[in-house]
């Protein structure tokens, strides 16, 4: 879990300016999606953590 914070702030806390919390907000659900669901990882052969699971079922 502290991968992925650490990872969400890198990746869209630091590397951008938000003018508003909403904005700030929105920008973190779009990160969880994509990291939930598009995401391709090399240890799940090459597959977004959404297609390993529907694979794996």
């Amino acid at each position: 879990m502290e991968a992925f914070w650490g990872t969400l702030k890198v990746e869209k806390y630091y590397l951008n300016k938000y003018e508003t919390y909403e904005a700030l907000k929105e920008a973190i659900d779009t990160y969880i999606w994509f990291y939930h669901n598009e995401r391709y990882q090399e240890r799940l052969n090459g597959l977004s953590p959404l297609e390993y699971r529907a694979q794996a079922a």
